[in-house]
Parts: C-alpha cells; structure tokens; sequence
C-alpha cells in the first residue's frame, strides 16, 4: 500500500487558510440559529460563542439571565469569537421563539422530553434554531411546546447529561454535517485559501 506521510499542520498554515474578520462578513453562514435560555455559567457562555463561530451559525441569541458580552468571563473561552458570531440579548426567550416560527425557521430544543428523538437518527430542517436551556433546568416547558422537535444525546452511563457547552457542541456538528451533506455544499466554499 503506497500512503503518503501525514503532517501536522504549522500554526500559520492553520491560520492562513481561516477567514480574517472582514472577510468572514462576506461569507455565507450556515442556516443554523440558536437560542440560550438562562445559562448561568459565563464560560459555558464563552465556549458556546466560540463553537458557534465554528460552525458559522446565523445568529446566536442570549435569553433571559444569560450573561452577555463584553465579560471577561466570557472572553476566557471565547477566544474572539463574541466578535465574529452575530448575536443579540432578549429578556424573552418565548418571544424570541415565537418570532422565529412566524418567519418558518424550525425550533429543535436540546431537551429530555416524551417526543425525544437521538439526535443522529434525525432529519433536520432548514433553516433550524437549536434551543440551549439552562444548567439545572434545561429547556423551559414553554419552550418545549412551541418545538417543532426535540432531540437528546443517549446516556449510557449513571449521568443523565453531558454540560451544556460540551452537548451544543456534539449537537451542533452533527446538525451542521447533515446540512452540508444533504445540501451539496462543499467545505472549501467556507474556507479563503491565502
């Protein structure tokens, strides 16, 4: 079997093929949106902007107690990313939602509920906003009954969940995987090679 060696990419060469701001702007995003309801912990905040701006989401909406930038908090784990995300604060979560259906985007709550679909045996449509509820809590129970579907990560162990930042970011590629794969888009469209 002839294989070529794998190499490790070099920062810089990591860095040259990622977007700068500014072109980011003129960049397509992916038709993903998500809604955090009351998460209490900044750095799960942090990191949820910064997978996020991974995944290129369409908008990222904080509800509720959620803390929101500038917090250094924040800034910790997100590494930047509270720059290119493109996000706003509402007190209302149910609003925000409501608002989301009347414009046909799909609400699928990260939730353990009597409908609970595993979130890779599911069809995802699009555009999606992916609800995030709090630590304890989870997803409101109005929430959950203005969703469209509720999806939930299978637990094998004695635990019931995963954190919620670690959970978005498990659920989120998955998402954003379906998406590419079923709607022909090529990584490389996402990419500007330097």
């Amino acid at each position: 079997m002839n294989r070529q060696t794998i190499r490790k990419l070099s920062f810089d060469e990591i860095f040259r093929r990622q977007p700068t701001l500014e072109e980011l702007k003129k960049l397509p995003r992916t038709p993903i949106s998500v809604l955090v309801e009351d998460i209490r912990s900044m750095h799960n905040v942090g990191s949820i902007f910064r997978t996020s701006d991974g995944a290129r989401i369409e908008h990222l909406y904080l509800t509720g107690f959620t803390a929101r930038p500038p917090r250094i908090e924040i800034d910790k784990t997100a590494l930047g990313a509270t720059d290119s995300v493109p996000w706003s604060y509402h007190k209302d979560a149910l609003e925000v939602v409501q608002q989301l259906k009347e414009k046909n985007i799909a609400i699928v709550t990260l939730e353990h509920t009597s409908q609970s679909q595993n979130y890779f045996e599911v069809e995802y449509p699009f555009p999606l906003c992916l609800v995030l509820g709090n630590e304890v809590e989870g997803v409101s129970q109005q929430i959950v009954e203005q969703a469209d579907l509720a999806i939930e990560i299978p637990m094998l162990g004695i635990k019931q969940s995963l954190n919620v930042s670690v959970a978005y970011g498990i659920v989120l590629y998955h998402i954003l995987g379906n998406y590419l794969k079923n709607h022909s888009f090529k990584l490389d469209m996402y990419r500007i090679d330097r």
